[in-house]
């Protein structure tokens, strides 16, 4: 993954794209998976809520 994937522009102000990990705090972002978002740097994970129909 590239740096500029992480962040856009807005309106002259830079935009982060992702969440940032509660543990370790801003600059490490949270790894997007189909069922949950997981840190690469303390293993903080958190699992997305399941659609039921």
């Amino acid at each position: 993954m590239q740096k500029r994937e992480l962040y856009k522009l807005e309106n002259s102000k830079i935009v982060r794209e992702r969440r940032s990990c509660p543990r370790c705090g801003t600059g490490v972002f949270l790894a997007e998976h189909e069922n949950r978002l997981t840190c690469g740097k303390c293993g903080y994970t958190e699992f997305k809520n399941k659609k039921k129909n």
